[in-house]
């Protein structure tokens, strides 16, 4: 799903007032500061899930649960008008919904509004249910309401995995204001007395389970922010598969409202198949006998990689990362992936890495796809095609590794000309032929030549010695950086 245009974050409008966005809990009204309930009174447009917007009262009217129950844009306040009870009982069953949509009933929803007018927002507020999908639809929808307070709501922190960020990113930040909430992590976290700062956090909202892989290790706590009611089961069976059965599942629903609820047992013996479909999921990493750690520094075991032999190995894999020298946020193209060992342990090095992998065999191509979803990093992009034709139209790498087909006619050119002012290229070399290419273009280039020989051991009758592997070319440069521009 594509985001939306970024804005200009210093762009500030002086008639359009600003989106304010208001983090809301579980127990709703009861627990917004005042600033908060001060935004939401002076509201003329307040934009929610349904899920959400029932958890805002309206004041002086007696309040039955269930808000309305569009499921696209609404519009009119809803008011006066007589609510069925029950409505969103069941876990799914919001359309358009964000994490945890699909409740009512409690915590604020379907409660008697004590008259006041801090009880809740008046009748004249037009309330507006999220579209689905939401991120195309969001310009047009804002747009249509220019000019007017915009109140926007959103779970916990806006801010933390939001709406807020996405606002931000479309409108600029000086036309957006955040009123924080506790967020799950931070509820999740005083629930269990666990240290905030010491526990990795994964989002599955929007992503396949895979990425918790990279952290998955003994000892280590981590906190999942579920996409719906079966993701706990799916984060069960990823730990027993991968050798981390003993683990500790806690999955914890509906934190801070009324109906909030804890449940723990094992990973691999976990038994509920699906829970509420607001939960976040703790885990207390411990791994079974004879499970292999994968850290996320460069040299995995090359047993960690499905492979038909065309894989770079361990301890050249871990010196050709060193050259290309991955940095958070950067990309990569992995030219001639074989099985893809190079992209996979780049965006390993950092979850914003991102990596282009291209392979023109198919074969090895669903391979490398394979091993990225196993090894934790199922967003590489797998590009089946012969290089160079295939790098047209690619995005703009900030390195570039050609791990085979240096020999290729306009192979080098190619890459070095589409690699980015101050970005790497690292090419390995195996073959004669192909140490010799990269001769001529360090001549001409520069950079640097290293020749890597690795020997193992291995048994010689009922001794051992060493057996050499083939030797290794690594050349790596860095391309100039752009030269200003003469004023």
């Amino acid at each position: 799903m594509s985001e939306p245009p970024s804005a200009d974050s210093t762009a500030v409008d002086p008639v359009d007032p600003a989106v304010v966005v208001v983090g809301i809990g579980d127990d709703g009204w009861a627990s917004l500061s005042q600033a908060a309930r001060r935004e939401l009174r002076a509201a003329e447009v307040l934009m929610g899930s349904a899920r959400q917007l029932r958890l805002v009262p309206e004041t002086g009217i007696e309040r039955a649960a269930g808000y309305g129950g569009e499921s696209e844009v609404g519009h009119g306040t809803g008011c006066g008008v007589e609510r069925a009870a029950g409505h969103g009982g069941e876990p799914g069953t919001e359309p358009g919904g964000e994490h945890g949509a699909g409740f009512g009933g409690e915590s604020g929803v379907g409660q008697e509004a004590e008259p006041g007018v801090d009880s809740g927002v008046g009748c004249g507020v037009e309330r507006v249910v999220w579209p689905s999908p939401l991120l195309p639809a969001l310009p047009a929808l804002l747009a249509s309401h220019r000019g007017r307070r915009v109140c926007v709501l959103a779970s916990g922190d806006p801010m933390f995995h939001g709406i807020g960020t996405t606002l931000v990113r479309l409108l600029g930040a000086g036309r957006v204001r955040v009123l924080p909430h506790p967020s799950s992590v931070s509820l999740a976290c005083a629930r269990l007395g666990w240290a905030a700062d010491r526990v990795e956090v994964v989002s599955l909202v929007t992503r396949p389970v895979e990425v918790l892989h990279p952290v998955v290790h003994e000892g280590r706590r981590v906190l999942v922010l579920s996409a719906d009611g079966r993701t706990p089961a799916r984060v069960a069976g990823l730990l027993a598969a991968r050798g981390y059965g003993a683990s500790t599942v806690t999955v914890m629903e509906r934190l801070g409202g009324a109906g909030e609820r804890v449940v723990s047992g094992r990973a691999d013996t976990w038994s509920p198949p699906v829970t509420h479909d607001l939960n976040v999921v703790a885990v207390e990493c411990r791994a079974d006998a004879g499970t292999v750690a994968l850290p996320r520094l460069p040299g995995l075991p090359d047993e960690a990689f499905e492979h038909d032999g065309q894989l770079t190995k361990s301890e050249v894999r871990a010196v050709t990362l060193s050259r290309l020298a991955p940095v958070p946020g950067e990309l990569l193209w992995d030219v001639g992936a074989g099985a893809g060992s190079i992209g996979i342990e780049w965006m390993r090095a950092h979850p914003d890495n991102r990596v282009v992998a291209v392979e023109s065999r198919p074969d090895r191509a669903a391979v490398v796809a394979r091993n990225a979803a196993a090894l934790g990093v199922p967003g590489l992009d797998v590009v089946t095609g012969v290089a160079p034709a295939a790098l047209a139209g690619l995005e703009t790498p900030d390195a570039v590794f050609v791990g085979g087909g240096v020999t290729v006619a306009g192979m080098v050119e190619a890459c070095w000309e589409a690699l980015r002012p101050g970005g790497r290229l690292v090419a390995n070399a195996v073959t004669v032929e192909s140490e010799a290419v990269l001769a001529r273009w360090h001549g001409r280039l520069g950079g640097d030549m290293v020749r890597l020989a690795v020997s193992r051991t291995s048994p010689v009758g009922g001794f051992t010695g060493w057996r050499p592997m083939m030797p290794v070319t690594i050349w790596a440069v860095l391309k100039p950086p752009a030269l200003e521009e003469k004023r």
